[in-house]
């Protein structure tokens, strides 16, 4: 694993040497569709869709809004949540449901974002409540194209929680899909046509809190180094904490996993956001979170095993998923109808 975090580290170093060749495009062009354009039927089967939403017992009639978590590139709600964010939150005793995006979250994110609009439009009509959504890695991109192309769901969301997101893709990832890799991560380079379909003209929505969460040290989604970087959002009409756990714990390391699986800064950072109307606010931390090794609902005897299960699971799919070479077109419903 160290071999292989290296390794990845070593590819960033090369990217960002051409990062004077990667800029940013010039502002979103006015082919994409205006952010009130109803969004399309959902092409995806309904019992496909239902079969992908498990939700604990106490989110029908719900007292409180419930957590829609959303699992990132490689991975399942299993792998992802269990042993951390699905025991935390049943310490708590607070609802929540997970979205198993299909293929691991590796195929086309415009079918995944289909998932999560039926997830949003169940969860919010079976509890009477808003949905908080709490996204790690391709899990925080694919709610926000949901957002942005189905305006209907965001009166049903009330907080946005990314962990470590690739909201504006990676130029990690640039330098993974060299020849090729597989489609959602070709949708996850930096300032690919996904992402710029995404973010354009708006990158909030009002009546949505939104706290993004990343890492100084995050060795797959980069750059990162403040929050101008891929995870920060801006502008629009959401309110908006940009956060580094390095902002709250300066010498605290995490790198892309921990953030989404057992780091105690980021937890605290999304839990302070789903406890106060907002988003999250870092003054409100408390201190000794920076000398936790882990967030609640994890347990230090069987961790060590479940993190080496997670990082093979993540170089297995990595490697045996088919590549291509280009992302996947995008769909007719993302341009301005004529």
């Amino acid at each position: 694993m160290a071999r292989f975090t290296r390794g990845i580290a070593a590819v960033a170093a090369v990217v960002f040497a051409l990062l004077p060749g990667l800029a940013a495009p010039a502002a979103a062009q006015p082919e994409f569709a205006p952010v009130d354009q109803p969004g399309p039927a959902l092409s995806v089967p309904e019992d496909r869709l239902r079969q992908s939403l498990r939700c604990t017992s106490d989110v029908r009639g719900a007292g409180r809004d419930v957590v829609l978590l959303i699992h990132g590139t490689t991975l399942d709600p299993g792998t992802n949540f269990d042993g951390n964010w699905f025991a935390a939150l049943d310490q708590l005793g607070w609802p929540y449901c997970s979205v198993a995006l299909p293929d691991s979250a590796m195929n086309d994110v415009q079918v995944s974002a289909e998932y999560v609009v039926h997830a949003v439009r169940e969860i919010s009509g079976a509890s009477g409540h808003k949905v908080d959504i709490v996204g790690f890695s391709q899990g925080g991109l694919v709610p926000r194209f949901a957002l942005r192309f189905w305006p209907d769901i965001r009166a049903g969301v009330d907080d946005y929680v990314a962990l470590a997101a690739t909201n504006h893709g990676s130029l990690t990832v640039d330098g993974m899909c060299v020849p090729g890799c597989a489609p959602a991560l070709q949708q996850q380079r930096y300032h690919s046509e996904l992402t710029r379909a995404t973010n354009s003209y708006q990158e909030t929505f009002a009546g949505i809190s939104y706290t993004d969460i990343y890492s100084h040290t995050d060795q797959f989604v980069t750059p990162n180094l403040d929050d101008s970087g891929t995870t920060s959002l801006h502008g629009g009409g959401g309110s908006i904490t940009n956060v580094a756990v390095q902002d709250v714990c300066p010498l605290h390391v995490a790198d892309h996993l921990a953030v989404g699986t057992y780091d105690p800064v980021a937890y605290a950072l999304a839990m302070d956001a789903l406890t106060h109307p907002g988003p999250a606010d870092p003054e409100r931390v408390p201190s000794d979170t920076c000398g936790q090794l882990f967030m609640p609902g994890v347990d230090p005897l069987t961790f060590p095993g479940k993190y080496v299960d997670l990082w093979d699971t993540v170089l297995v799919e990595l490697v045996a998923y088919p590549h291509v070479r280009s992302e996947p077109p995008l769909k007719p419903y993302v341009y301005a109808r004529r």
